[in-house]
């Protein structure tokens, strides 16, 4: 591991541990503001409904290239879970917080078997047949490629598969 790997997980280890800094922090930090997004609120009902995951945790298949953690400002891409990938199949990139808890139980930030169990009792219709994953933390310039790109690349995709419900799981 690298020096600028181990100074973020050192960060995010502090953070996690003294919110304090953590509040200081984002006191500081500007965030992206979108006010152009429309919103229609869910009209189906969740047990009709095609259920897709959407993480911002860096969650991916152990055979995957994992998420640009050299690149300061982050990495725009996204990786693809198929729903029949064991969860012992999956890990985590991401150096911008504390997963310690999420490499014991991923579904701390991709609750897949939770899921999985609400469609065997019925409670949701069916899990769509893929998900998918993007690491949090994109910066300029790359958010533009987030959103005018990936983003919509991702929806596509979940509109294709008829996807009705997308929960987003932030890290």
């Amino acid at each position: 591991m690298d020096t600028k790997a181990i100074i973020d997980r050192t960060l995010a280890r502090l953070f996690t541990r003294f919110p304090s800094l953590f509040r200081r922090w984002i006191r500081t930090h500007k965030f992206i503001e979108s006010s152009d997004v429309p919103w229609q609120p869910f009209q189906g009902k969740a047990v009709q409904s095609r259920v897709a995951l959407i993480t911002t945790a860096g969650v991916h298949l152990n055979s995957d290239v994992p998420f640009n953690m050299r690149d300061p400002a982050g990495d725009p891409t996204f990786r693809e879970i198929p729903a029949d990938a064991p969860p012992g199949t999956w890990t985590i990139t991401h150096n911008y917080y504390d997963h310690t808890d999420a490499d014991k139980d991923i579904n701390v930030v991709f609750p897949f078997e939770r899921l999985r169990e609400l469609a065997e009792l019925g409670e949701i219709g069916a899990l769509n047949q893929r998900h998918f994953s993007f690491m949090g933390h994109i910066l300029p310039p790359h958010i533009h490629t987030l959103m005018h790109s990936t983003a919509p690349q991702v929806a596509r995709l979940l509109k294709q598969d008829g996807v009705d419900i997308a929960i987003l799981t932030p890290a």
